[in-house]
């Protein structure tokens, strides 16, 4: 059978009606730019998450941008971050005229290693952007402990970790601020981009809600120089519509992620690493194998989608040469880079499915076990 690495019609059937009749609401009403269905978004949002505010933005990379305003970053800052991640995260850092400061991660998790963190501050290091990266938050105790020492703040880049919880607490509740994407093959996913900021520091949320909109309040009248982050109603309705469905979407991926675990133990392929003192919402499933490629190729030759996050990690991009960083500075990222693997992990897989996807893993690592003897 053929089996896609994602399928947003499979989620969008059962919800057609629900959607279409609240597209068709906000389009009867004509509020356009903002108006309640954003609002009654951002407390919903802050409240599964922990946090007292919420501030909807046009996406993911622009709750992080918006944030990093906020927290006035520029030229000569640097930012301690990750450089296995999506390119957003040290983009939006370079964006405000900042430098992007990598540090390697743990091989295990793919999250950033606090343990490597305190030698990258400087005297010009001014925030921490750590990255729950595939589901899973980060160590985020040793994180805030560096930055309380070093008066550093914390920007959470939760974009693929909306509701996972570290010490039963939630993603984007624990740093200086939360940030979220709603691009559609997250867990919970628009029709296009969107994305959201928790916080909850009062005077914070109020400057976040003014640069969203240009830096402007009143109308017309400029405080700060923002840009256009607004989220769109239409798809904060259609997020409404999705929202009371994330628990259980992100519930049956742990339980794909369940079998597939059970069924590649024993094999050299290696599974994902979730640390006991947390919850993960499994927005990818990634495998990790030195044959990754010829694996990749049989699943693609038997009609599995996969995908691979990230081929390259930023270190080593073009756009960040001039950061001067030579290939093997971040050893595990790189190796990481080279080795893993997106399964597909989306809540309506069936078991027939499921079985179809690791029986045809499981048939490579075999056929490769036997060739390399």
């Amino acid at each position: 059978m053929k089996i896609p690495f994602l399928d947003l019609k499979a989620q969008f059937v059962p919800l057609r009606e629900q959607m279409l009749g609240a597209v068709s609401e906000v389009l009867e009403s004509q509020v356009c730019i903002g108006g309640p269905k954003v609002a009654e978004l951002e407390k919903d949002i802050a409240a599964i998450s922990g946090c007292r505010f919420g501030v909807g933005v046009s996406s993911g990379t622009d709750a992080l941008l918006c944030s990093m305003m906020a927290l006035g970053l520029g030229h000569g800052d640097q930012v301690i971050t990750s450089p296995f991640t999506f390119f957003a995260t040290a983009g939006s850092i370079a964006r405000t005229g900042a430098t992007p400061v990598f540090v390697d991660i743990d091989p295990q998790t793919y999250n950033i290693d606090p343990a490597r963190i305190e030698k990258a501050v400087t005297a010009h290091t001014r925030a921490i952007v750590p990255v729950h990266l595939f589901g899973q938050m980060c160590d985020m105790d040793p994180i805030m402990e560096i930055a309380r020492r070093h008066g550093l703040g914390v920007i959470e880049d939760a974009a693929q970790s909306i509701t996972a919880t570290y010490k039963g607490r939630k993603a984007g509740s624990i740093g200086t601020v939360g940030c979220f994407s709603f691009f559609p093959s997250k867990n919970l996913g628009a029709a296009g981009d969107g994305g959201m900021i928790v916080t909850s520091d009062e005077s914070l949320y109020e400057r976040l809600a003014i640069l969203r909109n240009h830096g402007a309040r009143p109308k017309y009248f400029h405080k700060h120089i923002g840009g256009n982050f607004r989220l769109d109603p239409l798809q904060a309705a259609i997020l409404k519509v999705k929202l009371p469905h994330l628990d259980a979407w992100s519930a049956a991926r742990r339980s794909h992620a369940a079998y597939y675990d059970d069924r590649f133990q024993g094999s050299s392929i290696q599974t994902p690493a979730i640390r006991a003192d947390g919850i993960s919402i499994y927005n990818q499933y990634v495998v990790r194998t030195p044959e990754r490629d010829q694996l990749r190729e049989h699943l693609k030759a038997n009609g599995i989608g996969t995908e691979i996050y990230y081929p390259r990690a930023l270190h080593e991009q073009e756009c960040f040469a001039d950061l001067g960083y030579a290939p093997g500075d971040f050893p595990e990222a790189s190796r990481a880079a080279a080795e893993v693997l997106a399964l597909p992990i989306y809540p309506e897989l069936t078991a027939e499915m499921l079985a179809s996807i690791a029986d045809c893993v499981l048939a490579f690592d075999l056929a490769a076990a036997a060739t390399n003897r």
